[in-house]
């Protein structure tokens, strides 16, 4: 069975709260990768991971926009990246929305883990070999759900109850990826 590399979307492999007022992209035209993504998930896919983006896109509970535009910026995305990214999940919906067909909790929705589990039944990924990666506490919450390894991007260490969701804490995606590298060589099996 293959494993992935979970990545959340926004804040984690593209820019979004310094793009949008909101924190909602629906327009591909303002897709802008970070800094070391590129080369960081070529390093990942060579490795032989699988990488699956998982994102909540409660914009379009919102009505910021509509699910055809977060697959316009999925394409966007992945044209970017070169097609690296095997697959995009998102989950539309919100409890808050005004969007009446989307406005209600989804198993899907982060933090729970319905969209890793989606992943291992399309792509018959190990989960228990798998990373999660994300730069919110709800990303490591599905990850850790679902059996995986978690990296939270970010430069504080979660404290209490919410540390027992991550495994690592990383400044980036760089840092993120000699992680995951050092410990798939360190168990001397391929991806």
């Amino acid at each position: 069975m293959p494993c992935a590399v979970f990545l959340d979307r926004d804040d984690t492999i593209i820019h979004c709260r310094s793009v949008t007022e909101d924190g909602d992209l629906g327009d591909p035209s303002l897709v802008k990768l970070i800094d070391g993504v590129p080369e960081a998930c070529a390093k990942l896919a060579k490795a032989g991971f699988k990488l699956i983006v998982i994102s909540n896109q409660g914009g379009v509970a919102r009505g910021a926009y509509t699910e055809n535009d977060v697959n316009l910026v999925h394409d966007e995305v992945n044209r970017q990246l070169n097609g690296l990214i095997d697959h995009f999940y998102f989950c539309p919906f919100h409890p808050k929305g005004a969007v009446a067909a989307y406005r209600r909790e989804h198993p899907s929705r982060k933090p729970h883990p319905g969209m890793l589990w989606a992943a291992h039944s399309d792509h018959r990924i190990d989960l228990k070999r798998s990373w999660m990666v994300g730069d919110a506490l709800r990303d490591c919450q599905a990850g850790r759900a679902a059996a995986c390894e978690t990296v939270l991007i970010s430069n504080e260490k979660p404290t209490g109850t919410d540390a027992s969701f991550v495994d690592h804490v990383v400044p980036d995606i760089t840092a993120a990826a000699r992680i995951i590298l050092k410990a798939q060589k360190a168990q001397g099996a391929p991806a």
